[in-house]
């Protein structure tokens, strides 16, 4: 019995795991940066550093899409 919760909360965590989704390749990334500047240009970045509002627009944009966020572009 102790073996199957073992087993069961195993696979709890692997799911857990498996769910931050994949990680993007560096050309997806940088189109989501261009993307994401074009809104800056367009509509402003709410007040915040040009840096800080591209960096939280792609990393919406990956979560969006399935993919994990970046810590940094």
């Amino acid at each position: 019995m102790k073996f199957l919760l073992g087993l069961m909360l195993s696979l709890t965590l692997f799911g857990a795991v498996a769910d931050e989704g994949d990680v993007a390749d560096a050309a997806l990334i940088a189109e989501l940066k261009q993307y994401c500047n074009d809104i800056a240009e367009e509509d402003g970045t709410d007040g915040q550093s040009l840096n800080a509002f591209l960096l939280e627009c792609v990393n919406n944009e990956l979560t969006n899409e399935g993919y994990q966020k970046v810590e940094k572009i």
